[in-house]
């Protein structure tokens, strides 16, 4: 956990009000939440490296901490398919980003039908909860989320699990494998440890986490924002 508390360290000091996409992503799969396959590119050398690693489609992605909402801003790409659609889509979101990005953020472009929502926030009588409901644009027109208190047995994820209303979206659907629940589980038991753990970290947010077809989940999106020392 040092290495962790290092970065957490690091980012206050240097006055992040969060940490970037990419250091969120390694923050917290190193507590075991599956996370993209990713790489940050410093240039369009590195970029075109790291697409032929990782495998086309990619997409990319402008990268700072400050970028909390890189979609509206218009520095979000998916589905590049060759080196020529990426050297454009790299040089339209360095352009638009400007000179104050850590890098471009060349990730696996992943697929599934489903959205989930798995967060950290804190309660000022309960502490740390961990949320799980459904993800992206349904997070906010349908509010099907669940609550537990940090922190949890394997029992609460279970019951987190079974407790939003559309719970049937983790059975086998539209030719997708059945959700993988005990990785599910697995996540939100470590979201509400990191919570008691890093006091600095105020909140979590992972939308969407994705079901692939075979069933496994994966944060394609995920953001950890500190705390003010």
């Amino acid at each position: 956990m040092a290495r962790e508390k290092e970065m957490i360290a690091k980012a206050l000091k240097q006055g992040q009000k969060a940490l970037s996409e990419y250091e969120s992503k390694e923050f917290l799969k190193s507590f075991g939440v599956p996370v993209t396959k990713e790489i940050l590119a410093k240039d369009l050398k590195e970029a075109k490296k790291a697409a032929g690693q990782i495998g086309y489609p990619v997409v990319l992605k402008a990268c700072a901490w400050a970028l909390m909402h890189k979609t509206e801003k218009n520095l979000v790409r998916v589905g590049i398919r060759d080196e020529k659609e990426l050297e454009q889509a790299f040089a339209e979101i360095t352009k638009t980003a400007g000179k104050e990005i850590d890098g471009v953020l060349v990730a696996e472009m992943v697929k599934g039908a489903r959205e989930l929502i798995v967060g950290l926030t804190r309660d000022p009588q309960f502490g740390p909860c961990v949320m799980f409901g459904l993800g992206g644009i349904m997070t906010e027109i349908l509010k099907d989320v669940a609550f537990r208190v940090a922190p949890l047995e394997d029992y609460d994820a279970a019951d987190m699990l079974e407790e939003i209303k559309a719970k049937k979206i983790l059975d086998p659907f539209r030719g997708e494998e059945k959700a993988n629940r005990e990785v599910l589980k697995k996540a939100l038991i470590a979201i509400g440890q990191i919570g008691l753990d890093f006091p600095e970290v105020a909140e979590i947010d992972i939308n969407p986490l994705i079901i692939r077809k075979d069933g496994n989940p994966v944060a394609v999106d995920a953001l950890v924002t500190l705390k003010a020392q």
